[in-house]
């Protein structure tokens, strides 16, 4: 029996399907692993496949190809270090979300995940077979607790893992980031590290998977709760901490201890890795978006230029006649502050020619929201015919506040692949712009103070109309995202809204926008998860529906 482990802890960024790519990650992983002097190796959840994997684990040739690449890799751990590898799994009837301990050459210990997450953005329970409670993994006479992601939220296997004689977990992780990822992972396991007694080492996947970013952030704990490693925020990372065993206890007695970010440094790293993963991985080289002069599309250049570099960034004014000569300063002063490609495309003579085309039908009707959205959608043509041209992907860049209310034009603003906002409130949008340009992380890839300070204080336009406003059509912003909050990300009754101070037929209207506009967010494109409810995965409203909470007539 051994008094001294080392376990290397590899926080990567694996390509969900890409199983050979996933593998060169791992193998390069166990090589300074072994450099090291590492005992132990430990990958992220499901990291053969990538997580999530969603149904591409039910095509039964995929997780045959993750059996037998996991076997292949098995025989590197000829000689040490031993490693523990998560891959779908089938055995008999079952599919299993499986860790596998690997040492001596082959796959010698298989431990099914037993808590199988069904909320939020968590889907596991239709894919995945639930496992037996788990028993632990005995190594160099030490016996080790396999504990699955969600198998540390919920109770159960931490104590039956206690009980069954484990001296330390070791937890390959798929944890999402949300802006209160930090504190829920450490409370929450912290409890279980806390009631069980038994260090911690937990590995977390880091990345962007379509709406999902993993921030990393992996970190260990000895058995009374204090914190003894942590891994960086955002990227990939890698380290050996060492393990003595004390008074028949184990303890980490050397790891890093990296600061773990939140606040607006985290949210904002988080859209950029959400998006740039999104552009890589689907193989393109450059973005290209609309730059109206306005705070969104400033700021989503200025977050595809940290995540892909100035060069990799293609914005594209595109004028009508409503467009006021200081959008077109503002616009251009952005771009030269990014650093990116710029040019200008007028809509004039696509806007007139639409005009032209339906004057007979429109015949003594009057302007309205039907010439705004030809605008709009004349934009969206352009950007996707240079999309098809050239190649980039197209970006939109509509905020959450809009989104939530319909504040945008189907197959117009937002027509694009996908959307780094999605998750922001408008509020929260300008606080983040002042954030970025008082702050430059030398390890993001755009420059100093990217925003002109004018676009985040005028007043918001879409500019589709002489003199129009955002407040023409909406509350102020700092009212519509407190009853938008409400009704969102709190599920609060309209009562609970009323006694905030705000007035009835603000929040009966707003209501009545949020669900209206359902079908707009079921074609909108994915984008970033940030807070604790986003559109899509996390909440999943009917189109066709009647309910309302009644909100008093009287002011």
């Amino acid at each position: 029996m051994i008094s001294k482990l080392k376990i290397a802890s590899a926080q990567l960024n694996p390509t969900v399907g890409d199983i050979s790519g996933n593998v060169s990650k791992a193998q390069l992983a166990f090589r300074r692993a072994k450099e090291a002097g590492a005992d132990i190796l430990v990958l992220p959840e499901l990291f053969m496949i990538g997580y999530p994997p969603e149904d591409l684990v039910l095509k039964a040739a995929a997780v045959e190809d993750c059996r037998k690449a996991a076997e292949e890799f098995a025989k590197m751990t000829e000689g040490g270090p031993a490693v523990v590898m998560s891959a779908p799994w089938a055995e008999g009837n079952g599919l299993y979300n499986a860790a596998l301990f690997m040492r001596d050459g082959k796959i010698t210990d298989i431990r099914f995940k037993h808590h199988l997450p069904n909320y939020g953005v968590f889907d596991e329970f239709r894919i995945f077979d639930r496992g037996p409670l788990p028993e632990p993994v005995e190594f160099k006479g030490v016996r080790i607790g396999l504990p699955i992601c969600e198998d540390l939220w919920q109770p159960g296997v931490a104590s039956y893992l206690a009980d069954k004689g484990a001296e330390l977990l070791i937890s390959p992780n798929g944890s999402p980031w949300r802006r209160t990822a930090l504190s829920e992972r450490v409370e929450a396991l912290g409890e279980k590290v806390h009631n069980e007694g038994l260090p911690l080492i937990y590995v977390n996947q880091v990345g962007g998977q379509d709406e999902l970013v993993f921030d990393g952030s992996s970190f260990a704990m000895n058995g009374d709760e204090i914190i003894v490693q942590a891994l960086k925020s955002f990227v990939e990372d890698f380290d050996v901490s060492t393990w003595e065993k004390d008074d028949n206890r184990w303890r980490c007695t050397s790891a890093v201890l990296h600061d773990q970010l939140t606040g607006h440094e985290a949210d904002w790293r988080a859209m950029c890795l959400g998006l740039g993963d999104y552009v890589r991985k689907n193989g393109f080289k450059q973005v290209i978006l609309g730059l109206s002069g306005g705070i969104d599309s400033a700021m989503v250049a200025a977050i595809a230029a940290d995540a892909l570099g100035p060069e990799a960034v293609w914005c594209v004014m595109m004028p009508s006649r409503y467009t006021s000569d200081g959008s077109l300063d503002d616009a251009k002063d952005c771009a030269n502050r990014i650093g990116c490609r710029y040019d200008i495309v007028a809509i004039k003579p696509a806007f007139d020619a639409f005009n032209e085309m339906l004057a007979p039908l429109f015949e003594g009707t009057q302007p309205n929201t039907t010439e705004e959205n030809i605008q709009s959608r004349s934009r969206a043509l352009i950007l996707m015919a240079l999309s098809n041209k050239f190649g980039p992907m197209l970006v939109t860049t509509g905020n959450k506040s809009e989104m939530a209310v319909g504040y945008a034009t189907l197959y117009g603003d937002m027509c694009g692949g996908y959307n780094p906002l999605k998750d922001v409130y408008k509020t929260e949008v300008f606080e983040l712009a002042r954030w970025r340009n008082k702050n430059n992380p030398e390890d993001l890839l755009g420059g100093d103070d990217p925003i002109p300070e004018n676009i985040i204080t005028k007043p918001p336009s879409a500019e589709l109309r002489d003199d129009q406003k955002d407040s023409d059509s909406l509350p102020e912003y700092d009212v519509l995202d407190d009853i938008l909050m409400g009704l969102i990300e709190h599920e609060q009754s309209v009562e609970e809204i009323l006694a905030r101070g705000h007035k009835p037929a603000d929040v009966k209207r707003i209501q009545h926008l949020l669900y209206i506009a359902e079908y707009k967010r079921r074609q909108a494109p994915p984008g970033v998860k940030i807070g604790s409810k986003n559109f899509g995965r996390d909440r999943r409203y009917p189109i066709t529906n009647r309910y309302r909470d009644v909100v008093p007539d009287t002011e």
